[in-house]
């Protein structure tokens, strides 16, 4: 469980980072880094529970979820042709 927790900080780091740089958030690293951690934590255990409590059927959404934006790449591309 602690290298995934360690893993988890470091992608919520960057994150955090890349996330700020986005929306043009005028913060210092220290700071972005810990809102990322903090959001990927929140966010981990956030999906963990929705898949736990709605099974089969939140995986049924976001399965379609990705399907849909499968097909939006999938369209995008072969529009350029």
């Amino acid at each position: 469980m602690l290298p995934g927790v360690l893993l988890l900080a470091l992608i919520g780091a960057a994150a955090g980072y890349v996330a700020t740089r986005l929306m043009r958030v005028d913060v210092d690293l220290p700071t972005a880094m810990g809102i990322g951690v903090l959001g990927a934590v929140l966010g981990g255990l956030g999906l963990r529970g929705l898949l736990t409590v709605g099974g089969w059927f939140v995986t049924f959404v976001l399965a379609v979820l990705g399907a849909m934006a499968l097909l939006w790449v999938w369209q995008a591309v072969t529009r350029r042709r």
